[in-house]
């Protein structure tokens, strides 16, 4: 069961329109920025989350919204990003911000928001490794507030974020509020928020950033070597197969694989999995591993703590396989199966090869 502890202040509260009528003073916030993620000239689709929500804060408050973009080579990208609807889209396109060097993403985006008329009022990043790099350090340049992995945001009249985010371990929601209503900067779950729509009567102006290097920079970048694929991105994926300590070693996931093959998904694993070395890091579902949102989940030989339920239960479908009839991923499944999975794995297996062949 979750519980939520509400902090919030009940004082006299000023409407945004009320607020809109005083924007001529230059320390009012303005707007709403997104700050996206690519790597390797890829767009992820958490980027899509994070504009969504821009999309909907900015039509409750009354506030625009703008798209700040940064990489090298990155002509591609910019033209299905001024689709969204924001006011203005910021490209920072320059070899020193090829890979990311939080010191050099850090100078390029404060420079460019300290110089901006518009002020933001939310800086809003996705919460990937990236961002929750990246987040805490531009709101300690700037000045501002940092409210890390939010599954929920709301801005009141006074431009204050307020946010709901999981703690101890996710068994308690908390709302938390700032009291600056200037540069907050919030990262965002992925796979948590709605998507953003097209705006098919108005295309975003890009607007050209100067891209410098910090002038005592500390860090710098000599290689950048990408680990061997291992196939599609749980994050991503329409179907994820996830084992736990019940699958009794790594030799065993094998059935996981050929099923998730058959099902065109990933094969995803608990943090005792993880834990135990058994599965990479980047296949963790749960609260410390990659929040998902299948079509279909099955999860194998996974007992249902709450920081695994925390990361998967935004799932459409969800199906346990569990020996133990108590076990807690029962209350979060749609449909479960009290059996040993050796013996219903391969079940599964056989009957969609069945089923394909007849096709």
């Amino acid at each position: 069961m979750l519980f939520c502890v509400i902090a919030r202040d009940e004082g006299p509260k000023q409407s945004h329109r009320c607020l809109l009528e005083g924007l001529e003073d230059k320390n009012m916030p303005q707007e709403i920025l997104v700050i996206t993620e690519q790597r390797g000239g890829e767009f992820k689709n958490v980027n899509l989350e994070v504009i969504g929500e821009a999309q909907r804060l900015s039509d409750a408050c009354g506030l625009g919204f703008s798209v700040f973009l940064l990489g090298h080579k990155i002509d591609e990208l910019t033209g299905p990003l001024r689709n969204y609807g924001a006011g203005e889209l910021l490209v920072a396109d320059s070899e020193i911000l090829k890979e990311y060097n939080n010191q050099v993403y850090t100078h390029v985006l404060a420079g460019e928001i300290s110089r901006r008329e518009k002020k933001p009022a939310a800086i809003l990043l996705p919460a990937t490794a990236t961002g929750k790099d990246l987040g805490p350090r531009l709101a300690a340049r700037l000045g501002g507030a940092y409210i890390a992995d939010c599954i929920a945001l709301d801005i009141d009249g006074d431009y204050l974020l307020e946010a709901r985010r999981l703690v101890y371990g996710g068994s308690v929601i908390a709302t938390v509020k700032s009291v600056c209503p200037e540069s907050q900067v919030a990262t965002l779950r992925p796979n948590t928020f709605d998507r953003a729509e097209i705006v098919t009567d108005k295309e975003t102006a890009v607007t050209g950033i100067k891209a410098g290097s910090p002038p005592n920079l500390r860090t710098v970048l000599k290689e950048v070597v990408y680990e061997k694929e291992r196939g599609m991105d749980i994050a991503e994926a329409r179907v994820v197969i996830s084992g736990g300590r019940g699958m009794k070693g790594p030799e065993n996931y094998g059935i996981l694989e050929e099923l998730a093959g058959l099902l065109g998904g990933a094969v995803g694993a608990s943090r005792a999995a993880v834990d135990a070395g058994w599965r990479p890091a980047d296949t963790q579902v749960g609260l410390t591993g990659k929040t998902i949102a299948p079509e279909l989940y099955i999860a194998c030989g996974i007992s249902g703590s709450p920081q695994h339920l925390a990361g998967m239960m935004s799932s459409r479908c969800i199906v346990a396989v569990n020996k133990d009839p108590d076990a807690p991923i029962f209350k979060a499944a749609d449909y479960g199966v009290v059996a040993d999975l050796f013996d219903v794995i391969p079940l599964m297996i056989e009957g969609l090869k069945k089923k394909n062949n007849k096709e």
